[in-house]
């Protein structure tokens, strides 16, 4: 044990060594306890005794002995070191293996559509995790809102935070075959100009749905609907329902398309992908809890994401 450059650790050093010196009742074996030299275990207890202005133990060449000063010093540091080493070892457990509470921060809907049964397999796994969800599509601080590890979808803003590609979601333009069979199904992007299309308000770009053709241009389509909504499960209902065009991640509608309740269109068209992460806020002494979910995620979404698989 070192003496530290803080002189409050120096301090907590000094009173750690006479509590050793009184419990072993000597200089000689507290000194081999410590891995110190006797001299230095003297020096420490000496310093702590100009510090406080009183001598603490009485010297003999047979035997030490508590001053009333000394054994009110011992009696009151013994229980806070034992609280110490205790709040040490609980540190020591919780970095040993995925344990404590987990808050865990995703896009509302996406998060309602697809974390239940990840959740429950990840609490299986690991039962000594106890999760926390918030579901919210705002992108929360993480650091003052105490969330562990956040999902998000899009494009990510440069931060401090630590990022983990988890998959990517493509997306799709779709409608209902009955909105088809009345209005017409739309050959080109810009057909989308006679069309009711449902819009995505997060988006500050929502009247402006971009592709890229198959000789490689850009085209910028001006739409507009009369549904504008921030949640992509009603967008998907009302498509369903046969409102209008929706233009929306796959993970909202794959199924539905897979089961001939939706239909893609304009699929000579290519249009982007958007970015699924994981993110967290510090990269060195990552906790086990929080490296396992984010392990768990990533193994889970590999590969063809899971609203993609059959």
């Amino acid at each position: 044990m070192a003496a530290a450059d803080d002189p409050s650790l120096e301090n907590l050093t000094d009173i750690a060594v006479f509590v050793r010196v009184v419990e072993r009742g000597s200089f000689t074996l507290a000194a081999d306890d410590l891995e110190l030299s006797r001299a230095v275990v003297s020096k420490y207890v000496s310093r702590l005794e100009g510090r406080l202005g009183a001598r603490l133990l009485q010297r003999t060449t047979r035997r030490l002995s508590l001053t009333e000063a000394g054994a009110a010093l011992f009696e009151a540091s013994r229980g806070a070191l034992e609280r110490i080493d205790e709040a040490e070892a609980a540190i020591a457990r919780l970095q040993s293996a995925p344990r404590g509470r987990l808050r865990v921060s995703a896009p509302m809907s996406f998060g309602i559509l697809h974390f239940g049964p990840l959740i429950a397999e990840f609490s299986r796994l690991h039962p000594a995790v106890s999760l926390e969800l918030v579901f919210d599509d705002r992108f929360v601080n993480l650091v003052e809102e105490g969330v562990d590890v956040a999902v998000r979808i899009g494009t990510l803003a440069d931060s401090t935070l630590v990022a983990r590609k988890l998959s990517s979601a493509q997306m799709v333009v779709c409608a209902a075959p009955s909105y088809l069979a009345q209005h017409g199904e739309p050959e080109l992007p810009e057909d989308l100009a006679g069309h009711n299309c449902l819009l995505y308000s997060y988006l500050s770009t929502a009247n402006i749905w971009r592709f890229t053709s198959p000789d490689g241009r850009e085209i910028a389509v001006p739409v507009n609907g009369n549904l504008r909504a921030n949640n992509g499960i009603v967008e998907a209902e009302a498509a369903l329902a046969g409102m209008g065009i929706l233009m929306t991640p796959s993970f909202y509608v794959a199924r539905s398309i897979r089961g001939g309740k939706l239909t893609r269109i304009l699929t000579g068209y290519r249009l982007p992908a958007i970015g699924i992460h994981a993110v967290y806020p510090q990269r060195e002494h990552v906790p086990p809890k929080v490296r396992a979910f984010v392990d768990f995620l990533a193994e889970r979404f590999a590969g063809t994401p899971p609203w993609e698989r059959s």
